[in-house]
């Protein structure tokens, strides 16, 4: 999967902006387009994201064809391919001529070439342009984003899709399902660098040692830095404060088990894992909820 490193956009595109799809990290990526300027009208099914977004200065669309009524540039961030299909494909949004749809939700590769040859039957310009984080390094600008699409389009949302990206993790590849496939894969790394940290919690405090014992041994090592960006939730058991779902995570296990050709048994492991929390009530809590039952004092 070759890629590209992105050319830097510094210029700010023109013309109007719709956004569809404020969940918690649509919320953000809308405000950063807001925040600079450009004329942006945003939707979702549920009105208090955009009210919020409203007072911030976006237009706030009553439905979803208004909102891309218009639009040089659509952008979609949506729980998962099946929200997309409702949503965009079995919608019938009036998309102008020359508009380019930009999707951010986390899909499969599968997904993201059925999503472009829709949009080629209908003159719709096709980019896929996932992202990687949470809502941290969004709120800071700093995440990673891949970009796949023709070159011409790649080039139009380079300059918004700039507004969250990390300029060193800002990638353009050479379709949407490349950058579908990319995605997936560092969400693996998110899904099974957490599983190795639960089984090092369960290793650990079985043979004697206290929690923080081992997040303090794994300093250093290859789970170093999902010990150190989840030990706090850990710590005091409290997932409350979402910067990824357990619910998005496990969609996303699901996505990466179906594409992948080969065994993925660590990845089914975590897939398991995550699963039992959303079974237990954590469906909505950070996915570090799936070690909630590990932790001293879990009954």
């Amino acid at each position: 999967m070759p890629t590209t490193p992105a050319p830097q956009a510094q210029q700010r595109p023109a013309g109007r902006v719709a956004f569809l799809g404020l969940g918690r990290m649509g919320r953000v990526l809308a405000g950063h387009l807001v925040h600079a300027g450009l004329d942006v009208r945003v939707w979702n099914r549920s009105q208090g994201p955009a009210a919020e977004l409203e007072a911030a200065g976006a237009t706030a669309a009553a439905s979803s064809a208004e909102a891309v009524e218009g639009a040089d540039v659509v952008l979609t961030a949506f729980f998962g391919p099946g929200s997309v299909r409702e949503a965009v494909l079995g919608a019938d949004l009036p998309f102008g001529a020359d508009a380019v749809w930009v999707d951010v939700t986390t899909v499969a590769p599968a997904d993201a070439r059925a999503f472009a040859q829709w949009a080629r039957g209908r003159g719709v310009r096709y980019v896929h342009s996932p992202v990687i984080g949470s809502l941290g390094p969004a709120r800071d600008r700093a995440l990673g984003v891949l970009v796949g699409g023709a070159p011409e389009d790649t080039e139009r949302v380079l300059p918004l899709v700039a507004l969250w990206a990390d300029p060193d993790r800002l990638q353009v590849l050479e379709d949407p399902a490349a950058a579908a496939t990319g995605k997936l894969v560092a969400n693996l790394a998110l899904a099974v660098s957490f599983q190795g940290l639960l089984e090092a919690v369960r290793l650990g405090t079985s043979g004697g040692l206290e929690l923080e014992q081992v997040l303090t041994t794994l300093r250093g090592t290859g789970l170093g830095s999902i010990a150190a960006m989840k030990g706090a939730n850990l710590r005091s058991g409290e997932f409350g404060d979402t910067q990824f779902s357990t619910d998005l995570l496990l969609k996303d296990t699901g996505l990466m088990l179906g594409t992948s050709r080969l065994p993925l048994p660590a990845l089914t492991a975590a897939a398991q894992s995550l699963l039992a929390a959303q079974r237990a009530g954590r469906g909505d809590d950070d996915f570090s909820a799936a070690a909630a039952d590990d932790l001293p004092g879990a009954s």
